[in-house]
């Protein structure tokens, strides 16, 4: 990714460490892996209407843009330090809180936008510092009443934060 600017990127440790583990996985297995698929297809000759050359090309670049990616990513982050408790509400913390209109109880945990996945496991959502709520979360705490600007404003109270 060539910029003249350089974007700061926020993570959390197990985000970093998640993006090594997968930069590692691309490098020692699907690197090598579509290496393979190309010579394979390469020995079967006439590589204009080889398909599977094709589709082992498209996916060698899949692989070396998302290598380069993460490259970049890490090479361009700022890690933050969940084992340090805060008194207020920053990029990886746990916090449970409650919306107003209907007592309803959520526990989330904010992440940086890069980590964030809000429908993979409903017991274990991480939101994204960027989004409504995690904005409106980053910088409160406990006991704290909190306007949340969505499409449908509600408000929420802060019950724990770890």
């Amino acid at each position: 990714m060539a910029s003249t600017t350089n974007k700061e990127y926020i993570l959390t440790l197990e985000g970093k460490e998640n993006l090594e583990k997968e930069y590692r996985h691309l490098l020692d297995v699907a690197r090598p892996e579509v290496i393979e698929q190309l010579q394979a297809a390469r020995a079967m000759g006439d590589l204009s209407e080889n398909a599977d050359y094709d589709a082992a090309r498209n996916k060698q670049a899949e692989i070396e843009g998302r290598i380069a990616e993460i490259e970049y990513i890490l090479n361009n982050a700022k890690i933050i330090d969940g084992s340090k408790k805060a008194r207020t509400i920053n990029v990886s913390s746990i916090v449970k809180y409650k919306e107003l209109a209907d007592n309803t109880e959520y526990t989330v945990k904010i992440v940086s936008s890069i980590e964030s996945d809000p429908v993979t496991d409903p017991n274990n959502l991480k939101i994204s510092n960027e989004c409504s709520l995690g904005q409106a979360l980053i910088g409160k705490k406990v006991g704290d009443v909190v306007s949340v600007k969505a499409i449908k404003p509600y408000q929420i109270e802060i019950l724990e934060v770890k």
